[in-house]
């Protein structure tokens, strides 16, 4: 029987353990000075001034949307991306404007989000999705036309870059996840990266019950914070970022050269100026052209032991939550990627051996 490849796999190094046993022996287990410095080396990585650890993704959202926003703000950002992205909006009292997405890139259709501007619109939220970054000089030059803020989504986004810098180091505000399925991970965490100083003081105070200093509140806030023992994760995984990243880029060649020459699967477009870091791997599968659809073409696969993942499956402009709140909209883009997409085997443990087996499966199953 064929070993299975999955779409995603955890592995820790034995640094990456030993470092968090240090942490637990010492019994200093809360934020404290291994945060501090895996702050430190995070931002100076990715070339942002600052750098704010959070305890997930969402909190990073949370926290970036509450430092630049008022209630009643609205936010545009795409439909197809995973729900955190809009709700935290909501639960910053703002309103989230659900825009289409680009059928090459998967990233937000930055034509449509003009259409969407009103009086009240202060921020854009753009995705680097599964990757792969946005179109950064249109949605800056759409932001300063319109004085939008920009809080960047790079959830999914570690070692992406744009025109040769990291996405990391945008204005205003960059937010990730670290959590078990990313390129890098701390087990749950996150952070926010800027380069203002009163946005990062802003920040640190909303991460921590709003306290300037023990038992001095200045603000209200959240206790979001970042364990010492998922920062000593964070450093020697930070450490192995560009050669994961490489690994993913290669097994990408793979399966570029082994899927180019099969008709009906269309591999996401990487935006011109971009360095995709491949937190996944998506196709768009034709159902006529290829001779099935994306669901068989999974269970075929899954038969074969390659597991796949489909993100995702609907818009949030289709989820009940929002349309109980905002209404039904169309976003053709958006319902067309959502219906056809998969993503493939891809992650930093796959040998080209793997790769070339998953081509081949998709290759024998072309009718």
């Amino acid at each position: 029987m064929k070993s299975q490849i999955a779409i995603t796999k955890v592995n820790l190094t034995e640094n990456e353990i030993q470092a968090a046993v240090e942490i637990l022996k010492s019994g200093n287990l809360r934020q404290g000075k291994k945060t501090e410095e895996f702050e430190y080396s995070f931002a100076e990585k990715i070339g942002a001034k600052y750098a704010v650890a959070v305890s997930s993704g969402t909190a990073a959202l949370h926290i970036a949307y509450l430092s630049v926003l008022e209630i009643g703000d609205e936010v545009l950002l795409p439909s197809f991306t995973f729900i955190a992205t809009a709700s935290m909006v909501h639960y910053s009292n703002c309103n989230p404007i659900f825009c289409d997405a680009d059928r090459e890139t998967f990233t937000i259709d930055i034509e449509d989000a003009k259409k969407r501007i009103t009086e009240k619109t202060k921020a854009i939220a753009p995705v680097h999705l599964f990757g792969n970054a946005c179109d950064v000089e249109k949605i800056e030059e759409l932001a300063n036309n319109h004085n939008l803020r920009i809080i960047w989504d790079a959830a999914q986004a570690h070692g992406t870059r744009y025109r040769g810098k990291d996405v990391g180091c945008l204005n205003d505000l960059v937010c990730y996840s670290f959590y078990p399925s990313k390129n890098m991970i701390t087990g749950e965490g996150g952070m926010v990266t800027t380069n203002n100083p009163k946005l990062n003081e802003k920040l640190r105070l909303l991460r921590s019950h709003g306290q300037a200093k023990k038992y001095f509140h200045t603000d209200f806030g959240f206790n979001y914070r970042m364990t010492d023992v998922e920062a000593s994760i964070g450093l020697e995984q930070l450490k192995r970022l560009d050669p994961m990243t490489e690994i993913r880029r290669r097994n990408t060649e793979i399966l570029n050269q082994g899927i180019n020459t099969v008709d009906g699967i269309i591999a996401q477009k990487t935006t011109i100026g971009a360095d995709h870091s491949y937190h996944q791997y998506c196709v768009l599968v034709d159902p006529d052209e290829y001779g099935c659809d994306r669901d068989q073409l999974a269970l075929y696969l899954k038969n074969e032991n390659i597991l796949t993942g489909v993100h995702y499956p609907r818009g949030l402009h289709e989820q009940p939550v929002f349309q109980e709140r905002l209404g039904k909209m169309e976003l053709p883009v958006t319902e067309y990627l959502t219906r056809h997409i998969l993503a493939l085997p891809i992650h930093h443990n796959l040998y080209p051996s793997d790769m070339e087996r998953i081509v081949d499966a998709i290759k024998e199953n072309h009718k």
